[in-house]
């Protein structure tokens, strides 16, 4: 019976098994190598793309910063033009009050008392005078007291006078009312005439 020798047969099978594994290989190795170029190529677009829109937003963070600091200036500056336009009005007003209130301390004034200084700050006065006694320094500050433009007569100091010069010197601090618009308008009609006994001698 012949014999077959299938050793070379096996030898060229296991020889294709080889070459059909590394070209395998070989195919599965560029698929990879591809896959890997591909998505870093579509990572660092998407990694450039994002910088881009960061870049931009920083900008526009910036515009808006801007925007912002030049809103606060004009609100500063806004505030100071009212401050401003507060202290302007406050002054207008208080023009005509300075005349009602010196012409109410000229009418407030009793017989026997004498004023040689007065000084106003802000809403603060100070009356500095010569009296023939107290008493008539008493009724100079009731007569302050029903003032529709003086209020809170203080009596700072009183110095009785000896020898020639008889009476007493005084310091009285008052403050000037803050009127409403209707205050204001009986304010104008005139003050309250002093009682008959506000100038009575003691």
């Amino acid at each position: 019976m012949p014999r077959i020798n299938l050793l070379p047969h096996r030898q060229r099978d296991r020889a294709n098994k080889r070459r059909e594994f590394g070209l395998a290989a070989i195919g599965a190795a560029m698929m990879a190598a591809l896959v890997t170029v591909v998505t870093g190529i579509f990572f660092n677009a998407a990694i450039e793309h994002q910088k881009e829109r960061n870049d931009l937003l920083t900008k526009e963070i910036g515009e808006l910063e801007k925007q912002i600091a030049d809103i606060d200036s004009l609100d500063a500056q806004k505030q100071r033009t009212l401050a401003r336009m507060g202290i302007i009005e406050r002054l207008q007003r208080s023009r005509p009050e300075v005349v009602h209130v010196f012409d109410q301390i000229a009418r407030q004034i009793p017989d026997g008392v004498y004023l040689t200084n007065v000084k106003q700050t802000d809403r603060r006065i100070e009356l500095k005078g010569v009296a023939q006694s107290s008493t008539r320094v008493s009724t100079f500050m009731k007569n302050i007291e029903s003032s529709p433009w003086l209020a809170e007569p203080q009596l700072q100091v009183i110095e009785t006078l000896k020898g020639a010069k008889q009476g007493a010197e005084f310091t009285i601090y008052a403050t000037q009312r803050s009127l409403t618009p209707d205050d204001d308008v009986k304010a104008k009609r005139g003050p309250k005439a002093p009682s008959a006994g506000a100038g009575a001698s003691p």
